[in-house]
């Protein structure tokens, strides 16, 4: 069976499913979720979407029918007492759900990850998984395409803004002829580019931008311009009062140098931890493989770890392995 035709045939056997996403979600995530749970109602299926915690209210305008609720309210309504399936969209690890999602999932008779992160293929034989898409929104879209469920507005908005954010706005070498097939169909139910840009991108406040202002006229290179970075302290957030996630495109800004291979982010969060996200525009540079080796993960093009320490020494660790594994290639 085809990955299409694993989804379609536990959808087919399932009335009662449950939704999720990775702990900490991004748009991709939760876009997949909630464009898959409208897709589902429409065929009649009890769907609902739920989460470690509370959507993050950036992106609450994405759950137009309410979709996402946390475990806690989840628990105390008892709205689903039976679960038939249990779909995990844009990871394929069950730790990533969060601890109380993920005695939820386990309760199901099924359990179906739909995910584009890499993965062995042992798992990609069970699930549906594929790691061709630049989004999980794009494979979520060929997915309701697949159960004949038309799209609407609500569905669409979603799974778009879910491709521009790990797509980088299309910059990203997994982007492909097929990933604007599949935007051209969002498109066609009505939404505008414009609007979902500036709704996930645009509406900021003055104290962003300054916040921005700073962290990159601190930003450093080494000496052969390869690598680029910023660093994010959180006092700069409080004094600036921006939220953290809202720094995530900061990185961005790096990409467009011209000489750098790989861009990094060190951003302290809770706990003594330092969060390093990695990126790369270049098709023979794998950020994933680096992450890994930090002991993180993710894609080619956009990847993640945690490491604990204090900043100035975890940037300066983590710029000398990147370095030596850039002399690999």
């Amino acid at each position: 069976m085809t990955n299409i035709e694993i989804f379609i045939d536990l959808v087919s056997r399932s009335q009662t499913i449950l939704l999720t996403t990775h702990i900490y979600p991004d748009a991709d995530g939760i876009g997949s979720q909630i464009a898959l749970c409208l897709a589902l109602r429409k065929m009649g299926k009890k769907a609902i979407c739920v989460n470690q915690y509370n959507l993050p209210e950036r992106y609450s305008y994405l759950d137009s029918d309410e979709c996402v609720v946390d475990t806690k309210e989840f628990n105390k309504t008892k709205m689903m007492k039976d679960i038939d399936l249990a779909i995990i969209t844009d990871t394929n690890s069950l730790m990533r759900v969060g601890v109380e999602v993920e005695k939820l999932v386990t309760r199901a008779e099924n359990i179906l990850f739909v995910d584009h992160h890499p993965c062995p293929k042992e798992l990609s034989a069970l699930h549906c998984i594929n790691t061709k898409m630049a989004a999980t929104a794009e494979l979520v879209t060929l997915l309701i395409n697949a159960l004949g469920v038309s799209l609407n507005k609500d569905i669409a908005l979603p799974l778009y803004t879910g491709i521009i954010i790990d797509t980088s706005s299309f910059r990203y070498p997994t982007v492909t002829a097929n990933t604007h097939l599949v935007v051209s169909q969002l498109m066609q139910t009505g939404i505008t580019p414009s609007y979902a840009y500036n709704m996930v991108y645009g509406t900021k406040k003055i104290s962003h931008v300054r916040l921005l202002g700073k962290i990159l006229s601190q930003s450093q290179t080494d000496r052969h311009e390869e690598i680029a970075w910023l660093t994010i302290l959180e006092k700069d957030l409080k004094e600036y009062q921006v939220d953290a996630e809202d720094t995530n495109a900061f990185i961005n800004h790096l990409l467009i140098l011209d000489n750098v291979k790989v861009a990094c982010t060190f951003r302290e969060i809770k706990g003594g931890m330092i969060k390093i996200s990695l990126r790369s525009t270049l098709d023979e540079i794998d950020v994933g493989v680096m992450a890994q080796a930090l002991g993180g993960g993710g894609h080619n093009h956009s990847a993640a770890t945690l490491i604990e320490g204090e900043i100035e020494k975890v940037v300066a660790m983590t710029i000398e392995k990147i370095s030596k594994m850039l002399k690999t290639y």
